[in-house]
This record gives structure tokens, C-alpha cells and sequence, in this order.
């Protein structure tokens, strides 16, 4: 996206947003997301008014786009995890993404390059649902599907940088 533009109603991103005080902040809210206002305070040296405010400001640019817990699908039964890629026919582009979003199987949803044109991540409790799901996409186009057997990088927040080390 690019910056000083406006998404989803959020004010725009400011290059200088990420300054050495907001990178401690993110760093431990990244580290525990479940700290309360005062303590996240605390640990980085300012008062909780402050910091709310800093914290609501990046919420409200977009930098912050959630605080969530993290659910082991297996936990819910879903035993089986794919990744379907999506070659939509004529004119069935903007269908593969309604569909998507009214699947709940499909997790994660991305528009890619290549001759794909959507990589789908689909979390079922077994091969018949999982062939289910990708019923509902076969109408729109092609599919291609990978069963995943293990995951040796789960998902990860991403690194914050260092402002003072730019």
C-alpha cells in the first residue's frame, strides 16, 4: 500500500510512525499482546495516557491490525490442513473471493501472480470435507490442491525493526 493513502477508513501511514518509542511498544506487545495498558507503560517508561494514545494511533493507521489468540485447528478438529490454489475462468474472478469469504473453511485468502490467480488456506476435519470445499471453487475455475504434513515454520509475527539501526 502506498503511504500517506488511506485504507479501510484508517488514518494514512506515516513514514516516521515507527520511531524508537513505537518499536518498544510493538516489541512487547508482539511478546505478550495481553498486557494491559499500565504495565506496557511500565516496561517501556511513559505513562499508561500516553501510551494508550500511542498504541490507539497505530491501531488507527493500520500498524496494529489486531490482538488474537491462536487456536490449534486439530483442537477443533480439523484434522486436515490444505493449500488451494485457484485458476478462475472467464469472468469468475470476483466469485472465487465472494466464495471465500463465505466458506469458513478457508482460513487465509490471497490474490497471487502467476497463472493462479488466488493461493487458498483451508483447515477440514477430513478428506470428504476438504473435497466439499473444493467443490464450491471448482465451478468457478481450476484448483490445484496440496495436502500440508507439517508445518516447520508455523505462522510468526514479523521482526520489528530497530529505528536507531537504520
Amino acid at each position: 500500500m502506498p503511504l500517506n493513502s488511506r485504507r479501510n477508513g484508517r488514518d494514512a501511514y506515516d513514514p516516521g510512525m515507527i520511531d524508537g518509542v513505537n518499536a518498544r511498544l510493538l516489541s512487547e506487545l508482539h511478546a505478550d499482546p495481553r498486557l494491559s495498558m499500565s504495565e506496557l507503560a511500565r516496561r517501556v517508561g511513559m505513562s499508561a495516557p500516553a501510551v494508550t494514545e500511542r498504541v490507539q494511533r497505530l491501531e488507527r493507521a493500520g500498524v496494529i491490525t489486531g490482538f488474537h489468540m491462536d487456536v490449534a485447528p486439530e483442537a477443533l478438529g480439523m484434522a486436515v490442513t490444505a493449500l488451494v490454489r485457484v485458476r478462475p475462468g472467464p469472468g469468475q474472478l470476483p466469485k472465487v473471493a465472494e466464495a471465500a469469504l463465505r466458506t469458513p473453511q478457508v482460513v487465509e485468502c490471497h490474490r497471487i501472480t502467476g497463472e493462479d490467480c488466488f493461493f487458498l488456506k483451508v483447515h477440514a476435519p477430513s478428506i470428504a470435507e476438504l473435497e466439499e470445499v473444493i467443490d464450491r471453487f471448482l465451478i468457478h475455475g481450476q484448483t490445484t490442491t496440496s495436502i500440508v504434513v507439517s508445518t516447520p515454520v508455523p505462522p510468526r509475527p514479523l521482526p520489528i525493526p530497530d529505528p536507531d539501526k537504520s
